[in-house]
């Protein structure tokens, strides 16, 4: 009776872990925090990305658009999208937007706020 039920259990599980969402497990620099200008942006995920389908991207606090270029994957763990910071960016408040798809084919976004101190 025991083997029976943990066997429906695990048919009834099995699927849904599969199909799992792409969730952010870790940004850098971390939310909400005060930090000086950071040579990258970085947001590693809990699923594997589709880089051609999954983006980072910075907006400063008066809405426009940070231009840093296009979100590279790690190619190390296909779960981290990285942009590089080229110049150091100026003391203000920032906000980085992630749009990503998976590779079960879910799409997730989200964002996050960072500081630059002086």
């Amino acid at each position: 009776m025991k083997k029976a039920l943990l066997a429906i259990a695990a048919a009834v599980l099995a699927p849904q872990l599969a199909w799992a969402h792409a969730h952010l497990d870790k940004s850098t620099p971390a939310a909400n925090s005060a930090v000086a200008s950071p040579a990258s942006i970085s947001a590693t995920f809990t699923e594997r990305l589709e880089p051609a389908f999954s983006s980072l991207s910075v907006t400063g606090a008066d809405g426009k658009a940070v231009d840093l270029g296009r979100a590279a994957l790690d190619p190390g763990d296909g779960k981290t999208l990285v942009l590089t910071v080229g110049k150091p960016l100026p003391p203000a408040d920032y906000k980085v937007t992630w749009k990503v798809l998976s590779k079960d084919g879910h799409k997730t976004n989200g964002q996050w706020a960072f500081t630059v101190k002086p």
